[in-house]
């Protein structure tokens, strides 16, 4: 099925669609598919960053919440029974902060991106998994919103001196007997950690659109989805 829509026409698809997604009073047209991919996105998207760029939007989010480098989450206990409990804590939230001043970065980066959709891949998007849409922006935007996000994670770490302050636990944990060093690059892996607890957020809304009707806001929206 998949081959053979992508060799249609627009008029075939349209024709198709009438016949799979007809609704009463009139069928559905790719126009309309498209501009409800379109808001749909628009709105997850919005909705997303929005939750994600407040002060806690990563911070007390369980399913977004950045946690300690994974080597640094080995070293984590010893560095408390150092006495640095404290620098930990502080650690944690500075990097989180450090996510949600980047997030608002993402808006017009997405925006970009939904409107360069094309029919074709709005026609994807509506038959494909629960979370066609955010795979589409995930794999359209992710080297941007890494390119946008990373200088302003560095100029938050940079200011509250975070890097300084992961220095500290690397030297004071690699002068330990037996242990591995800590050797991460912090910013990359903060920017990763963003980008990825954003799309989570987006992901989450794309699926409220698709199987709960009262998240379609818009009467585009009920008839684009409602027929899925």
């Amino acid at each position: 099925m998949a081959l053979i829509f992508t060799a249609c026409s627009s008029a075939q698809i349209n024709r198709t669609l009438g016949d799979i997604l007809g609704e009463e009073g009139g069928t559905l047209t790719t126009q309309e598919v498209a501009a409800g991919l379109k808001q749909a996105l628009e709105k997850g998207t919005i909705q997303g960053t929005s939750q994600a760029s407040k002060v806690d939007g990563y911070f007390k989010n369980p399913k977004i919440k950045i946690p300690l480098p994974s080597d640094v989450q080995e070293a984590e206990n010893k560095l408390r029974q150092l006495g640095l409990g404290n620098a930990v804590d502080k650690f944690l939230l500075t990097m989180n902060r450090a996510a949600e001043n980047a997030a608002d970065e993402a808006k017009p980066i997405f925006i970009s991106a939904i409107k360069s959709m094309t029919i074709q891949d709005a026609w994807n998007i509506l038959r494909g998994d629960k979370n066609a849409a955010t795979n589409y922006l995930e794999r359209t935007t992710s080297r941007q919103l890494y390119n946008s996000f990373k200088p302003v994670i560095e100029d938050v770490t940079e200011e509250v001196s975070l890097t300084r302050y992961y220095g500290d636990f690397a030297n004071v944990y690699n002068r330990i007997p037996g242990v591995n060093d800590i050797n991460t690059d912090l910013n990359d892996y903060v920017t990763k950690k963003a980008i990825g607890g954003l799309f989570t957020l987006i992901a989450e809304e794309e699926e409220k659109i698709r199987e709960d009707p009262i998240a379609r806001t818009t009467e585009l929206l009920k008839k684009v989805f409602s027929q899925q």
